[in-house]
Formats: structure tokens, C-alpha cells, sequence
């Protein structure tokens, strides 16, 4: 493990697989994992953030948060099957038992990290103690268009390049809410499994809405509005399904800039 800014970084080994964490905040503080969106990464995620995070560290917990594999610093390989969302669970379940042998954590999703933690809470609820479901992606009934829109994506970073897809993206419109936010940095994957990746997540759904409803874990469900690829439909169907879940829906930039702060008093009820 090594300092650097905000934080510590090092990393975690699962099935042969490097990922790569840092680790802010108290040490002895309560763990939150983090898992960030699809593309995304832990260092571009503080380079950039949509969510300022010390309102998490500020309020004492010890927020983890790894690059899921093939992501940012972590290690992967170009087999779409080994970035399905069941695949990243199994990474998730394993890294829990890393950091808190035996105890529940509370973790802290957005978007593709909401997806991974839904569906190893259906797999393990106990292994959680609560969850904060952060831009819940496409899912069910509108989740087959999104797919063909990563395969789209998948072709053609393989055809033009993972810079110019990538500066595609950049010159692409914003959802309104973010029209004011300047644009992040590309995707993080390599180019060699960047289209893996994009297959995999457009392979994968949501765990089924009856596998959902007998889930007992205590839920916070953060939405933004005007963004297709996170619908508000899917959020509001979870707070639907999930026995004991709860909806915050933000309408500006700034206030998902406040979701950690909710977070953490969400996970001190």
C-alpha cells in the first residue's frame, strides 16, 4: 500500500485478477465500499466528481473504493463474460470478505456499481448491512436498447480506435442536468478490452423484480433526472420492489454533489 493525496492506494487480488482500491478516511472508522460507473475508475472519479466525497469521510467512515476489473488501474482481460454484472458481484462479494471478515458493510453505488451491488444483495443480503443505489441504470423492459447501444459502441471502438471514440463521447450532448459540468475524462478500460467491457454490460440486467422483493436490507435509492441511460423509471421501481427502500431524485448538478453527505446519514439511521 502507498500514501498519496486523499488517501491510500493498493490493491486487492481476486481470482488471479488485480484491483486496484484507495482507501480514505479514518481507519477505524465504518467501511463503505465504493464502486463507481461503467468507464469510470476511483482516480478519475476524484479528477472529476460527480459526488463530493468527504461527505462521507468528514462524517467518519472509511470509504473504499476499487477500480472494478478492467477499469482504471485494475487488471482484466478482452472476455466480455468476465464484466457481467454476476461477475463483478462475485468481485464485490469477495472483496467485503477482504476488508470485513465476517461482518456486513454498507456500500455505495452508482450506476454499473449499483447494478454489481443489487445483484450480490440478492446473492448474499446479509453480507450488507445498508445500501445507497446511486443513477440506477436501464434495467427490464428498457434495458435491450441499451444494449445494442454498447455493442454499437464495442464495434466501434474497435473499428476507429479507443481515442476517437472517446472524443466522439466528449463532443456528444450531456444529459441537461450536466450540461453545465465540464466533460470527464475517456473511459478508462484499455483499448484491448474496452469492448469487452461494453459486451458484458450489455449482456447483463438487474436481478429479476421477484428476486427483489423478498431483499430485507435497508436501501437509498439516488436519482437524477433527464438521462436516459438512468432512468427514473427504474429507480422508482425499486423503491417499488425493495421492502425497505427510500427515494431522494436530484434536478440539478449540485445536489447529486450532495449525495455523499446523504449517504452518510443514511448509514448512521
Amino acid at each position: 500500500m502507498v500514501s498519496g493525496t486523499g488517501g491510500t492506494s493498493g490493491e486487492f487480488v481476486i481470482g488471479g485478477v488485480r484491483l486496484a482500491y484507495l482507501d480514505e478516511g479514518p481507519g477505524d472508522g465504518p467501511v463503505v465500499l465504493n464502486l463507481h460507473g461503467l468507464g469510470q475508475g476511483s482516480a478519475v472519479d476524484r479528477e472529476n466528481p460527480l459526488v463530493d466525497w468527504a461527505g462521507l469521510t468528514d462524517a467518519g467512515y472509511r470509504v473504499i473504493s476499487y477500480d472494478a476489473r478492467g477499469h482504471g488501474a485494475s487488471g482484466g482481460e478482452a472476455q466480455p463474460e468476465t464484466y457481467r454484472w454476476d461477475a463483478l458481484a462475485d468481485d464485490l462479494l469477495a472483496v467485503a470478505e477482504l476488508v470485513s471478515p465476517g461482518v456486513p458493510v454498507r456500500a455505495f453505488g452508482i450506476s454499473m456499481g449499483t447494478a454489481t451491488i443489487l445483484t450480490a444483495l440478492v446473492r448474499e443480503p446479509s453480507r450488507f448491512e445498508r445500501v445507497v443505489l446511486g443513477a440506477p441504470p436501464t434495467a427490464w423492459e428498457t434495458r435491450a436498447s441499451q444494449g445494442a447501444l454498447y455493442e454499437k459502441f464495442a464495434t466501434m471502438v474497435e473499428s476507429t480506435g479507443a481515442v476517437a471514440f472517446a472524443d466522439l463521447m466528449a463532443r456528444s450532448p450531456a444529459p441537461p442536468i450536466f450540461a453545465e459540468r465540464s466533460p470527464g475524462a475517456g473511459p478508462t478500460p484499455r483499448e484491448e478490452v474496452l469492448p469487452s467491457v461494453f459486451r458484458g454490460a450489455g449482456a447483463s440486467d438487474l436481478p429479476a423484480p421477484e428476486s427483489l422483493r423478498g431483499v430485507p436490507t435497508p436501501a437509498l435509492v439516488l436519482a437524477w433526472a433527464t438521462d436516459a441511460g438512468h432512468p427514473l423509471s427504474t429507480a422508482e421501481r425499486l423503491v417499488e420492489l425493495l421492502p425497505e427502500a427510500e427515494l431522494h431524485v436530484s434536478h440539478t448538478a449540485a445536489d447529486v454533489r450532495t449525495w455523499a453527505a446523504r449517504a452518510a446519514t443514511f448509514f448512521a439511521a
